[in-house]
């Protein structure tokens, strides 16, 4: 196969990514980490697994950035998680100086890559990678409000019963307490949901949409990864087909929505190149104001970075 993807971090959300891309047949796979046997022997089950899925994609797992040589979509999963009482915030210190070693490593192998991110806290590590890196901004991204969205179709589904495949719904902003999912442009077969679910049953979806990762956090003990996977995976999906996607993901801005120096979740349009547009939709007042919260949120976290020594 052409096409290449690297994903770092071989616990479960990079193992996971790892099947979803493979059993898509999207592309070949390495899958590295640090712990010695771990990406290996998970590759190899993986590979094991491809006559019974019946896809031909190569799965390498490795120790060694060598074998990630070239690699058209570096996704970074590497991370200390969640753990019970932990907000994602919390994870920043160890995290960025993962993420600026792993981001040095993927330059060196694979300076023509995309980066994808799903590290956490999100927005945060995005600007680790985009520093570290050098790579213009189209080419470093979060994988932040597919997962929130598609969290937020869930519940919309479960809510009214029926198909996840006919709902739709954005999620702006961090990823975090502080996300602004947008009820006005969340839609059942084009139906708005505002016409569909009464007022305070669409506050509780979104409260608990904004708080999706801590509930699944406190019945695992640990993050989320079959859904943060999936997320990952379209978007990558998105790239290697350039199939021209609108989805939100984690986006530096430039201007756009009033923001500059930032990576905030906004609707974008996923192509070969990476992002190659960021759709700015039209905000009510109230749906600004939440959005600018979310985006001094994340403007303390990129602050806090800047006096640690990582």
């Amino acid at each position: 196969m052409d096409r290449k993807v690297t994903v770092v971090g071989a616990g479960n959300v990079g193992a996971t990514l790892a099947q979803r891309l493979a059993e898509k047949d999207l592309c070949d796979v390495v899958l590295v980490d640090i712990v010695e046997g771990v990406p290996q022997g998970k590759s190899l089950d993986l590979l094991e697994a491809a006559p019974v899925e019946k896809h031909d994609a190569k799965i390498i797992g490795t120790n060694d950035y060598e074998a990630t040589r070239d690699s058209n979509i570096v996704i970074i999963t590497a991370g200390v998680p969640r753990k019970p009482g932990m907000s994602r915030d919390d994870l920043i210190s160890t995290n960025a100086g993962i993420m600026k070693k792993v981001t040095g490593q993927v330059v060196k192998y694979s300076p023509d890559s995309i980066l994808i991110i799903v590290s956490n806290p999100l927005d945060a590590m995005c600007h680790v990678a985009y520093e570290a890196s050098g790579f213009p901004k189209n080419r470093v991204m979060g994988m932040a409000g597919i997962l929130d969205s598609a969290r937020f179709r869930a519940f919309i589904a479960m809510e009214l019963n029926v198909s996840v495949e006919n709902t739709h719904a954005f999620v702006l902003g961090g990823h975090g307490d502080t996300m602004v999912p947008l009820p006005r442009f969340s839609t059942v077969s084009g139906i708005p949901i505002t016409e569909l679910i009464p007022q305070d049953r669409i506050d509780a979806i979104v409260d608990r949409t904004r708080n999706g990762g801590a509930e699944i956090v406190k019945l695992l003990t640990t993050s989320a990864y079959y859904a943060p996977a999936s997320a990952a995976c379209e978007m990558a999906e998105a790239i290697l087909k350039d199939k021209k996607k609108i989805l939100p993901c984690a986006a530096y801005l430039e201007g756009e929505y009033g923001f500059n120096d930032l990576f905030i979740g906004v609707p974008v349009k996923l192509g070969a190149s990476g992002i190659e547009d960021v759709i700015e939709i039209t905000l009510t007042d109230e749906e600004k104001a939440a959005l600018a919260n979310s985006a001094n949120a994340v403007q303390g976290l990129k602050d806090l970075l800047k006096t640690m020594d990582y």
